[in-house]
């Protein structure tokens, strides 16, 4: 019997990357998932594969999280399919790279909405159900909660705003029996971080390869991270096994970060 068994859960941003390989463990440990992302076809591909891996329920929901009615209409569609909700994992596709100088007010509060507000009105909308019987909220942030990241000034802010949300939520929340922690990859082998060093190459002049030669340098265990590797620590803290973690900060990083 796998650690999810009979659990039913919602991962955001989860057609790619660190949600869809999240989706994917949940479903091998026996979780009922309802995926969602802006991409449909996307959801519709990759609800397939999953339903292909277990037993349990697999299904999904367009949802812009942006858009608070889109929001709303996933925890509806959540529990008019499992009837409940057990778990939930917050995530979303990074900000905008940059500097200060390079941001306007829009960048700011497209950061704001897709980083951290969506995160506030997921949990908002999922309380009601997840309070009767208790539960696990990971909110998926950046190692940049630890050690801001160079180039990435809205994500440092807005990603560091996850952690104070969590641990505020964690102290709320214990009553209700929901566990509430925060999950921050380092340097994941995903998309998001290609794009990342791709960025950098071309300020620097140099190639992608030597990028990513440079930054593995900077990791204790010399490579980056897979998406598997960081979806098991999410299904740890998701399932029964974790009892008494709540309110903490998980960095999956490879050593990369040095800060205590």
């Amino acid at each position: 019997m796998g650690k999810l068994q009979n659990k039913n859960a919602l991962v955001l941003a989860s057609s790619q990357g660190l949600g869809k390989a999240i989706a994917e463990q949940f479903v091998l440990e026996g979780a009922n998932v309802m995926i969602a992302s802006r991409r449909e076809q996307e959801l519709a591909s990759v609800c397939e594969e999953l339903k292909a891996l277990g037993e349990g329920k697999v299904s999904y929901c367009r949802c812009d999280v942006t858009k608070n009615e889109d929001i709303q209409r996933l925890i509806n569609k959540t529990i008019d399919t499992f009837g409940s909700m057990d778990i939930l994992v917050n995530n979303s596709g990074g900000p905008k790279a940059g500097s200060f100088e390079q941001m306007e007010d829009e960048d700011w509060q497209t950061a704001f909405e897709l980083n951290l507000l969506s995160y506030i009105r997921t949990i908002r909308e999922a309380l009601p159900y997840m309070k009767t019987s208790g539960g696990k909220i990971i909110n998926i942030a950046s190692s940049s909660i630890k050690e801001p990241i160079q180039g990435l000034i809205l994500s440092n802010t807005f990603r560091t705003g996850i952690v104070g949300l969590s641990k505020t939520l964690a102290t709320e929340l214990a009553p209700y029996n929901i566990l509430v922690n925060t999950v921050a990859p380092g340097r994941i082998a995903t998309d998001r971080v290609r794009h990342l060093d791709e960025v950098r190459a071309e300020k620097l002049g140099v190639s992608v390869e030597q990028v990513e030669k440079e930054i593995k340098a900077q990791i204790p265990l010399n490579r980056y991270g897979t998406p598997e590797e960081f979806a098991k620590v999410v299904t740890f803290l998701a399932s029964d096994e974790n009892t008494y973690m709540t309110g903490q900060s998980f960095l999956v990083d490879g050593g990369m970060v040095k800060s205590i």
